[in-house]
């Protein structure tokens, strides 16, 4: 509940400083009457939308499960950083828009150095709060802020290019370069749209992140007691900051209960340590089989039936599926065929 009050507290000087920026940008373009500042402007009305959206997002995020929700809420900051997303590619269309109306009817452009020092300004200050978004969005699982944050980065890029374009137009005196610099950051902005429409859309799908599962199986790999003879059906959901996490682990088959909690409670430790306490748990124990004697080390069995042949390095492809694990060259028993095919 701290990390979810922090990202609020975070949210909230978000969205303060893209109202601030906003004004300040449209001033800039008052000023200007660049369309390519203009592009900056309408950007920044995102920024101020989507800061306002997150801040909801986390407040509902941080409820406590219900009957309702059994997983929580955390959901709801992925549905959050995809309206930022659209609203980020729709930003995009307007200005492409915009650019076409000027190359149409170009108009002249004044004070372009009074704008720019406006702009830049904007652009340094959501750098810095964007790297504090996305710093803290990682260290607090936050889905929410990491792509707000990524958001408000992107925003310096683009103000930077668009400064460069508006100096361009300052000593060449081309007013046209205005309408090219807002296409060449439209692009970009609709790019980043994307991104972040992608990224959100995932989460609400709860598709495979990869990156966190090899992370998870290297760490589990490195960290394997001698009693988890094999992991499989590995599955990891995100909620938000929290992450829900299955698996079945084989474990010897003479274990009584208690025997086998206290190895299932050191799996979940170890996770834990790694990647946050926020994570549930519903880890299922199978029994060792006979052929499971060829890839246990466990030295001292006294029910052994084979002898030790080969390890089973833990992997992504091969702890994800729900498949029990045999040695390469060992064909599967008769009449389990399902289960004992070698990975």
């Amino acid at each position: 509940m701290e990390k979810s009050q922090q990202n609020i507290s975070i949210q909230r000087w978000v969205a303060l400083v893209a109202v601030i920026l906003f004004l300040l940008k449209l001033a800039a373009f008052y000023l200007t009457q660049s369309v390519a500042v203009l592009t900056d402007a309408l950007e920044s009305t995102v920024n101020v939308i989507a800061g306002l959206i997150g801040l909801y997002s986390l407040h509902v995020a941080a409820k406590p499960r219900d009957e309702d929700h059994p997983y929580g809420h955390g959901k709801a900051e992925f549905l959050s950083a995809a309206v930022e997303g659209a609203l980020v590619l729709m930003a995009g269309l307007i200005i492409i828009y915009e650019a076409i109306v000027d190359f149409i009817h170009p108009h002249a452009l004044q004070k372009l150095d009074q704008g720019m020092w406006i702009i830049g300004f904007t652009a340094l200050v959501n750098y810095i709060v964007g790297a504090i978004c996305i710093r803290k969005g990682k260290s607090n699982k936050s889905a929410q802020l990491e792509a707000g944050g990524k958001h408000l980065q992107t925003d310096t890029y683009s103000t930077l290019g668009i400064i460069v374009g508006l100096v361009l137009i300052w000593y060449t005196k081309l007013m046209w370069l205005d309408g090219v610099v807002s296409l060449l950051f439209a692009s970009f902005i609709l790019f980043t749209g994307y991104q972040i429409l992608r990224t959100s859309i995932a989460g609400i799908m709860d598709e495979a992140d990869v990156q966190l599962l090899d992370d998870m199986v290297s760490y589990l790999n490195k960290h394997r007691r001698e009693n988890w003879i094999d992991l499989h059906n590995l599955r990891v959901i995100k909620y938000g900051g929290g992450l829900h996490v299955d698996c079945h682990l084989t474990l010897p088959w003479y274990l009584n209960v208690l025997e086998a909690h206290v190895e299932i409670d050191a799996l979940t430790a170890l996770i834990k340590s790694r990647f946050g306490e926020s994570m549930e748990f519903f880890v299922h124990s199978d029994a060792c089989l006979d052929f499971s004697c060829r890839i246990c080390t466990k030295e001292n069995c006294t029910v052994r039936k084979h002898a030790f042949e080969q390890r089973v390095e833990w992997t992504f492809h091969n702890l994800v599926p729900n498949q029990r694990h045999v040695s390469p060259w060992i064909a599967p028993p008769a009449g389990r065929p399902e289960q004992l095919q070698p990975r």
